[in-house]
């Protein structure tokens, strides 16, 4: 399984905001222990580290990021992920558009978001934290 990580989840890690960081941080580490690939965009760890410096202070922050970071793929959100995000007549909020073709382009199966109704155009599964886990997490994460 390869998952794309959007940014709310990973502030929701960074900052420890509950109830989301239980959730958040179960699907990192079940992730990561069963061997399926965590991936993000460069422009998701950008939103992650501004609202970690509101919240650690700049240098907190970037360390915090680094470390979350070496976990992680950092997908491709160049200028084909731009192209299609631009003209996809489907997407709405030029953001998302980014986030979804650079999961969509790096072959991810699955998008973990809090904000599933942005993906709404997405051919790639779209889950929450707790459903992610709900699905895949049965039984101890035995699947």
């Amino acid at each position: 399984m390869k998952l794309f990580i959007d940014a709310n989840i990973l502030v929701a890690v960074i900052n420890k905001e509950y109830p989301l960081f239980t959730y958040a941080s179960r699907v990192l580490s079940w992730a990561t222990a069963k061997g399926h690939s965590l991936v993000t965009t460069s422009v998701s760890l950008a939103i992650t580290c501004y609202f970690a410096e509101k919240k650690h202070g700049s240098r907190s922050a970037r360390d915090r990021i680094g470390l979350l970071a070496a976990h992680f793929s950092i997908a491709d959100c160049g200028t084909r992920e731009v192209q299609q995000a631009a003209t996809d007549k489907h997407v709405n909020d030029f953001e998302d558009g980014l986030q979804y073709f650079a999961a969509y382009n790096s072959g991810c199966t699955h998008i973990i978001t809090e904000n599933t109704k942005d993906f709404y155009f997405s051919i790639i599964d779209v889950q929450t934290a707790s459903d992610f886990l709900k699905q895949h997490y049965k039984g101890g994460g035995q699947r």
